[in-house]
C-alpha cells in the first residue's frame, strides 16, 4: 500500500493498541501497511480498511472477526459517552469502529482523539 493513514485513524489506532499485549503488537506491524477503504458516512469517523495480506503476518486472533481492541471514551468531565472498537479478521486489522452510547454528547473519532490522549 502506497497511501498511509489518515492521520486522525492512525492516532486512535496507536492509542487503542497497546505496546505490551503480543496481539496489540503483531495489529500494530500491519499499520504501515493499512489503508482506509471506506469511512462512514454518518460523521462518526468508523473507518473500513485495505490491506495487503501479503506484506504482514496476521496477529494471533484465530479465525473470523472478533474485537481486537477497545477503549471507553471519557470526557473530562468523567462522563463516558461512547467507546473505539478495533476489529481484526482472521488476524488482520480490518476496521475501526465509533460507537456512541450518549443522545447527549457527539462522539466522533476526533472526540475520540481528544478524549484518548493521556492527561496530566
Amino acid at each position: 500500500m502506497t497511501e498511509s493513514l489518515p492521520a486522525d485513524v492512525a492516532e486512535v489506532l496507536a492509542a487503542v493498541l497497546g505496546t505490551a499485549d503480543p496481539v496489540h503488537v503483531a495489529l500494530r506491524r500491519q499499520m504501515p501497511h493499512l489503508s482506509v477503504r471506506a469511512r462512514c458516512a454518518c460523521g462518526c469517523g468508523t473507518a473500513c480498511f485495505a490491506l495487503d495480506t501479503g506484506l504482514v503476518e496476521p496477529a494471533p486472533t484465530g479465525p473470523g472477526t472478533v474485537v481486537a481492541a477497545e477503549a471507553r471514551l471519557v470526557t473530562e468531565a468523567g462522563v463516558c459517552p461512547g467507546e473505539v472498537l478495533v476489529f481484526a479478521e482472521s488476524g488482520c486489522l480490518s476496521w475501526l469502529e465509533v460507537c456512541s452510547w450518549s443522545d447527549d454528547i457527539e462522539v466522533t473519532l476526533d472526540a475520540a482523539r481528544h478524549w484518548l490522549r493521556p492527561r496530566s
